[in-house]
């Protein structure tokens, strides 16, 4: 099995240093560089062919939210996940960074078979909130006026109404199963609609298909306290 490579971003080596040891603990996981500031993640991403960017937000020269802007942005990056780990679940940065198009958010206090459970989750892929940045993200966005322009209703049509209430719930932090439970449906139904309406609203991932809904207006009924991707 060919391990998942990882950068880590930090500006501080410690934290670096502790994550390099729980990242390298992991027979499929591996640490393939170290980046200090914004500008060499983005760099290291490309020459090291990183699978997943461990980013810290605030870091000097290029912050951690234009870094993954530069990444996302980069046809030839295509296929490098970041994963924003935060000191705050909740950070004031939340909404933007998964506008620039990071796979999710962790808090640094995580423990570490989280925090490598969590790398496998977006190197796959999949999209990882969790259930306080969820609620944070949610009310950060209630709370701003100016949430940029709404997609269109063109848009928003092509979905059919059972994406559109799938669309609804994702964005609430529920899950596939708990989206399956409350409508009485297969979790294979249910993953099914959730990456059709994906495709229709181009989201790279199951992180910006909230940050869509929320613009749009698409809401839901209020997830439990518990829910997370």
């Amino acid at each position: 099995m060919t391990a998942i490579r990882v950068v880590l971003a930090d500006d501080q080596d410690i934290v670096r240093g502790g994550l390099r040891l729980m990242v390298d603990s992991a027979p499929d996981l591996t640490v393939v560089g170290e980046a200090a500031t914004g500008a060499q993640a983005v760099r290291l991403a490309r020459q090291a062919r990183a699978d997943v960017v461990l980013m810290d937000i605030r870091m000097p020269e290029l912050d951690g939210l234009a870094a993954t802007r530069r990444i996302t942005a980069d046809e030839g990056l295509a296929g490098v996940k970041v994963l924003i780990l935060t000191t705050f679940e909740v950070d004031e940065y939340v909404f933007e960074a998964l506008r620039a198009g990071a796979s999710g958010f962790l808090g640094k206090g995580a423990r570490p078979e989280v925090l490598l459970d969590a790398i496998r989750t977006v190197a796959r892929g999949d999209a990882l909130l969790s259930p306080a940045a969820t609620r944070g993200l949610i009310a950060r966005y209630l709370a701003i006026d100016d949430h940029g322009p709404a997609p269109t209703s063109n848009l928003l049509n092509v979905l059919t109404d059972r994406e559109r209430e799938m669309v609804a719930l994702v964005a609430t932090g529920m899950s596939n199963a708990e989206i399956a439970d409350h409508l009485t449906l297969s979790p294979l139904t249910v993953k099914t609609h959730v990456n059709h309406a994906m495709t229709k609203l181009d989201a790279r991932d199951r992180a910006q298909l909230v940050v869509i809904a929320y613009q749009a207006g698409i809401r839901g009924p209020e997830a439990s306290g518990n829910s997370r991707y």
